[in-house]
């Protein structure tokens, strides 16, 4: 049972959302108090992490954002995966610069590519859990990737909790069980957000875009010598000057020393 309480927001900001030898992490940021009843807790399973990797320079990548943010259509997927939209930067000396894209992006894309020995990147390109989903757009594919991903018992347990919010940053705690010597990572996206292309491939369209990442904060070490561990993240999540709530929402994932993505969780950005 997926456990998400979001009494607290005027309404959702999406409709979907993402051992043993466990190490107990607690990541808080800051002394402010709990937003009441914003929190989630990942479930007994495993919830995919879904990445595509995109660009509004790309003339291939539309296709890609109107499949990922159609997996909001379907409410069922809920509990099954967490779709990220991450903006690659490659694209942006031939025409068209995406205000989404940074480098940081591109550089998580190249270390997923190379997990899989490749040295290429391209958009639009999806990952599920690490892995590559070439033929995303095949007919059931995903779901029978999700299904294989759901199956397998959460290696790891996360609690998302939300603090009151100070100027243009929104603090949260993570708290992570899970092997050690794995990562945690913590994104803020938000949905409902377009663009009106005005050069490059995709010149005179209007785009538009959901579960784009908005700021990123990661990796963060879950140190190997076990125990109950307090860490801090190094920061809290910035607020676009330009983003709008009811439409912003907090990821996070644990990710395994190899690489695996072995829990994700995803909540709506409650207000103050």
């Amino acid at each position: 049972m997926f456990h998400l309480n979001r009494h607290c927001i005027a309404r959702p900001v999406l409709p979907v959302v993402a051992g043993r030898g466990v190490a107990a992490l607690l990541l808080c940021l800051s002394a402010q108090p709990v937003l009441a009843q914003c929190s989630a807790k990942s479930p007994a399973y495993t919830v995919a992490l879904l990445e595509l990797y995109t660009s509004e320079g790309c003339s291939s990548c539309p296709p890609a954002d109107k499949f990922v943010a159609s997996l909001g259509a379907h409410p069922d997927l809920a509990q099954k995966v967490v779709p990220l939209a991450l903006h690659v930067d490659y694209w942006d000396t031939i025409g068209w610069k995406d205000r989404f894209a940074t480098r940081d992006y591109t550089e998580r894309q190249r270390w997923l590519s190379g997990l899989a020995r490749s040295k290429t990147i391209y958009t639009p390109e999806i990952f599920v859990s690490s892995r590559e989903l070439r033929d995303w757009n095949t007919a059931g594919r995903l779901a029978n990737t999700l299904q294989r991903i759901n199956a397998k018992p959460a290696m790891a347990d996360i609690v998302l909790r939300q603090r009151a919010r100070t100027g243009n940053t929104a603090s949260v705690d993570v708290e992570v069980r899970a092997p050690a010597g794995g990562n945690v990572f913590v994104a803020l996206f938000e949905n409902g957000l377009s663009s009106q292309v005005k050069a490059g491939e995709n010149s005179g369209a209007t785009l538009k875009h959901d579960y784009v990442v908005r700021d990123w904060i990661g990796p963060v070490t879950v140190p190997a010598n076990a125990g109950q561990q307090r860490l801090a993240l190094p920061r809290a999540l910035a607020l676009p000057a330009d983003a709008r709530q009811g439409r912003l929402g907090v990821a996070a994932f644990m990710q395994s020393a190899e690489g695996d993505v072995v829990q994700a969780l995803s909540t709506p950005l409650c207000s103050n």
